[in-house]
């Protein structure tokens, strides 16, 4: 009779703790910028500020010009991959993260379309909506009003939605730029990148990465984070290479021999996050960051607010209102601060407006009454 293994568990704090070492926000990392995108395996990117505020949260020395560069040389770009949303990734994760998660959440998307997409060809609209966007960089209405003239009854947003879904599409400079963003225009990536175009990332060693960026976690966790289902056989491929451990809830949990996974205890300085930050979204339990209480509170409709953590743990919200004359960033914490936590804070929101405000505009550091 085979005895049952019992994993060890990992409660909360550790799993806060380790994942917060993976993610780079227990300190400052000395790492390049592009060696940061492709650890962190992409950085979320559906508006144009986030990335860098992202890495100001995690690097040591980031400067946002040098991301802008990485764009401008094309060995980063923007592109839809993970979940079917917009993420900054290297060029070689633009490729091949992008075919490797096809088949999950951006086909379902195309998928939900489809009603709208009647009586079009798919294979036509694709060889349209390349050679067009091949021709020269195209922004979406360009885009869709070319389409329409080939099928003037179709659902214009599906028509979009179509060759979003099925082209890989990068959207090219200036837009994404510091300071400097424009609107979105797009191309193919084998227009905007040298080198093969046509390889898929490999399923294993992704999960090894997000392992690597997001773990320990669960099966779950990284269908979540990338859109795939049925990802349970590449866990058990790689079942022997792994330590296996388990939630307080009994899940089972991954993750890497050599991963760091520091003492809960540790400590967690604040950290100011940018809205969609892939830390906030990449588990399916997401109280390893975000207490149950404080779940509903990073959102209003479908528009999440920037975050900032306390002890590793979401404790608020935070914005930045920038005039010609001054800048202010204010904290708006769920709970009540101590003395502590507010100087801690407020050492941390100086170094971001170090990081991210300009240099010449003074600057104002306000922490708002507790949100009700």
């Amino acid at each position: 009779m085979a005895l049952k293994t019992t994993h060890p568990v990992l409660g909360a704090r550790a799993l806060n703790r380790a994942t917060l070492d993976r993610q780079l926000l227990l300190r400052p990392a000395p790492l390049g910028v592009e060696e940061a995108v492709a650890h962190l395996v992409g950085l979320q990117a559906q508006n144009t500020k986030p990335p860098y505020y992202a890495l100001a949260a995690r690097l040591d020395g980031f400067r946002p010009e040098d991301l802008s560069a990485l764009m401008e040389s094309r060995r980063v770009a923007r592109i839809v991959s993970l979940r079917s949303t917009v993420h900054t990734h290297t060029a070689r994760d633009a490729v091949g993260l992008r075919r490797l998660v096809q088949a999950g959440a951006i086909d379902r998307e195309l998928k939900m379309f489809r009603k709208g997409l009647d009586g079009v060809d798919l294979d036509r609209l694709t060889a349209l909506a390349t050679a067009y966007v091949e021709e020269q960089p195209r922004t979406p209405k360009d885009l869709r009003e070319h389409l329409l003239q080939e099928w003037p009854d179709a659902d214009p947003l599906a028509l979009t939605i179509a060759a979003r879904c099925l082209l890989l599409m990068v959207q090219v400079t200036p837009r994404g730029l510091w300071r400097r963003s424009g609107q979105v225009a797009l191309t193919t990536v084998r227009t905007w990148f040298d080198g093969p175009q046509d390889e898929a990332a490999d399923l294993d060693e992704t999960v090894l990465r997000y392992l690597g960026a997001f773990g320990p976690a669960s099966v779950k966790d990284m269908q979540l984070w990338c859109g795939l289902t049925r990802l349970r056989p590449a866990f058990e491929r790689l079942r022997s290479e792994l330590l296996v451990f388990r939630d307080e809830q009994g899940t089972e949990l991954f993750d890497l021999p050599d991963a760091p996974r520091p003492d809960e205890d540790t400590p967690a300085p604040p950290r100011f996050l940018p809205e969609f930050d892939n830390l906030l979204l990449s588990h399916a339990d997401r109280t390893r960051v975000v207490p149950a209480e404080y779940r509903t509170r990073t959102w209003t409709g479908n528009q999440a607010h920037r975050v900032f953590l306390l002890d590793g743990f979401l404790a608020g919200l935070w914005r930045l209102d920038e005039a010609k004359d001054r800048t202010t960033l204010t904290i708006e914490p769920f709970a009540r601060v101590t003395r502590a936590e507010r100087a801690a804070l407020t050492a941390e929101a100086e170094r971001t407006l170090r990081l991210l405000a300009p240099a010449d505009v003074p600057y104002d550091i306000v922490t708002a009454e507790v949100a009700g």
